[in-house]
């Protein structure tokens, strides 16, 4: 089966992305939606989030770094499950004016998580 890494899709108007139907699985367990580094949306597969990125994010409460990356991180940050019966998720408003993503989303593999973007 070949590795899916990347698609594009336009929101419906309540904000939903559909996921195509060979990511689904990926995202059984849940689906972590955060900020990017820059203007783009990160997509996480929860177990991704908890394995790999929650770790990260502890460490001395006096680290700058480390604050700014909770800062970074846990802005607007929504966690869910995925529609099992459509493959959807919602985006939170506030997220997709962060991103300046309108209805169009490019969204590309970074590893282990995703990039959602308004261009490529």
């Amino acid at each position: 089966m070949a590795t899916v890494d990347y698609f594009e899709r336009k929101l419906d108007d309540k904000r939903r992305l559909t996921i195509p139907s060979e990511l689904r699985a990926e995202f059984s367990n849940g689906v972590v939606v955060t900020r990017g580094f820059s203007n783009y949306i990160h997509i996480y597969p929860k177990s991704v989030w908890d394995e790999q990125v929650e770790p990260q994010l502890k460490g001395n409460i006096l680290d700058e770094k480390i604050a700014d990356l909770n800062v970074q991180f846990r802005i607007g940050k929504s966690e869910s499950p995925l529609d099992a019966k459509q493959g959807r998720i919602t985006l939170d408003q506030h997220l997709l004016d962060y991103a300046g993503i309108d209805r169009q989303v490019y969204a590309v593999r970074a590893g282990s998580y995703w990039r959602l973007t308004k261009t490529i």
